[in-house]
């Protein structure tokens, strides 16, 4: 009985990780996940992979792109990648013509790309730093969304997964504008989701924490900010990115069939909602 707990929770035992169901639960599915070469993206591209499915990378630089599909090549996953840059149109229909070219189609898109150029409280925030954040982190995720629509239709339904985070929810001083963003993704998820949920296509986010990262620096470099960010974590510690790659691996399999329109938040319990 342990055993079989310890596959589905994704535990670490004697050193092996003990990934739920690994290579089987995902297989047959193709998935595309944008900023995808480091940090959270990267950890849910692995965990994708680990669990069946042949994933399409993808980043800005095509150095880090090369380096990254080299990695989880080296580690047994089927993987594939393309310089991206989100807000290019030509990159985004390269992205999937990528994935159908060499896969045959798409089944999940997990939409990750953010930007964040300015620290500052909301009404700070420069009208070039809000057009940036609004650009990449809104309106790119709902052209992703809305641009890879044909292809999953095609599979008769699949899984569209935006990554918001918590500051949705409860705004960080310094991160006025992007926590904006970040709450705007929420009414994309809910929207999208009704619209799609007669035709098997579900569409949910996952809201991280304070996740530790380079995207996420500022928050755990110095020992002031450390003190500071940990005191509003409850499990006093920061997240781990394979926390959240294990939450979409839910949320994308067949384990979560009936859930769409809803925002899971892993945050090692910050506050969110009711």
């Amino acid at each position: 009985m342990l055993k079989v707990f310890a596959n589905q929770a994704g535990i670490t035992m004697n050193g092996r990780n003990l990934c739920s169901i690994a290579g089987s639960r995902l297989q047959g599915k193709v998935a595309v996940v944008t900023a995808s070469t480091d940090g959270i993206g990267y950890a849910i591209a692995e965990r994708l992979g680990q669990e069946g499915a042949k994933v399409v990378i993808s980043s800005r630089k095509e150095q880090n792109v090369a380096r990254a599909v080299d990695q989880l090549t080296k580690a047994g996953l089927d993987v594939t990648g393309v310089k991206c840059h989100v807000a290019t149109s030509a990159d985004r229909k390269a992205l999937f013509e990528k994935a159908v070219e060499k896969y045959g189609g798409i089944d999940i898109l997990v939409s990750n790309a953010a930007v964040n150029p300015e620290v500052g409280g909301v009404l700070e925030a420069s009208e070039s730093a809000w057009d940036k954040i609004f650009e990449v982190n809104v309106k790119c995720s709902f052209l992703l969304a809305k641009e890879v629509l044909p292809y999953i239709r095609q599979r008769k339904g699949g899984s569209i997964v935006f990554v918001s985070s918590i500051a949705g929810f409860q705004p960080f001083s310094l991160l006025g504008a992007y926590s904006v963003s970040k709450t705007a993704l929420f009414g994309l998820t809910k929207a999208a989701s009704q619209d799609l949920a007669s035709e098997n296509i579900r569409v949910n986010c996952i809201a991280p924490g304070i996740i530790k990262t380079k995207f996420a620096a500022a928050l755990h470099e110095s020992e002031v900010a450390k003190e500071t960010a940990l005191a509003q974590i409850p499990m006093g510690r920061f997240g781990d990115p394979k926390e959240i790659s294990s939450v979409c691996a839910f949320l994308v399999s067949n384990d979560a069939s009936f859930i769409t329109g809803e925002t899971i938040v892993a945050s090692g319990g910050m506050p969110s909602r009711l």
